[in-house]
């Protein structure tokens, strides 16, 4: 998992990191991307035949609040978005003519408390808690969601649309879009009025 996006230098974000700069001096200086409700980042990378996402959002975008769903109605709402986001070719729309089918995905936020630690990095997630711990206590939370996709047909891949997304998730605005790809990497800001995104 991550295999593509992790290698990426960080000087290939200019737009989540250009943005964490002008406007975020004081959160999340860990973060690729900025804290900002309405908006997201969201990682895609094409390699042969694997296809790579990755989406980090405010939970605010996603579930309506960001503090731990302690309450019924709350742990109703965070349990119907992660499934929401457990089924990405519902969310993510791929040309039917690249063949692409979900082989990994990793959805993590302190939200979904034990969850997390079900995935193959437990080692690093329990040291992120003790490292990262009191700065989920007092900033903001996030979503996390990473999948990869085997796609037969990769030369077929040229659109990924995110209008389901935005649909299903309204309180999202905007997503600042790493695209990287046979044609190599840009940035790209999407909004619903701009959610067709092309390599």
């Amino acid at each position: 998992m991550r295999r593509l996006l992790l290698a990426l230098p960080f000087a290939l974000l200019p737009l989540a990191v250009a943005h964490a700069h002008d406007h975020d001096h004081d959160h999340e200086h860990g973060s690729l991307g900025k804290h900002e409700h309405g908006v997201a980042t969201l990682n895609v990378a094409l390699e042969g035949n694997t296809l790579e996402i990755e989406l980090e959002s405010p939970a605010m975008n996603i579930v309506g609040f960001e503090h731990a769903a302690t309450s019924d109605a709350d742990k109703k709402t965070v349990a119907a978005a992660r499934a929401k986001l457990e089924k990405p070719l519902a969310l993510f729309s791929l040309p039917a003519a690249a063949g692409c089918s979900l082989t990994e995905h990793e959805l993590s936020s302190p939200l979904f408390g034990d969850a997390e630690d079900k995935h193959d990095h437990d080692h690093d997630h329990d040291h992120d808690e003790h490292a990262d711990g009191h700065d989920h206590d007092h900033e903001h939370s996030d979503i996390d969601a990473d999948y990869s996709f085997t796609c037969k047909q990769p030369d077929a891949l040229k659109t990924v649309d995110l209008t389901a997304f935005y649909k299903q998730f309204p309180a999202t605005q905007k997503i600042n879009v790493q695209l990287i790809g046979p044609n190599g990497q840009k940035g790209v800001e999407s909004t619903p009025a701009n959610a067709r995104l092309t390599f």
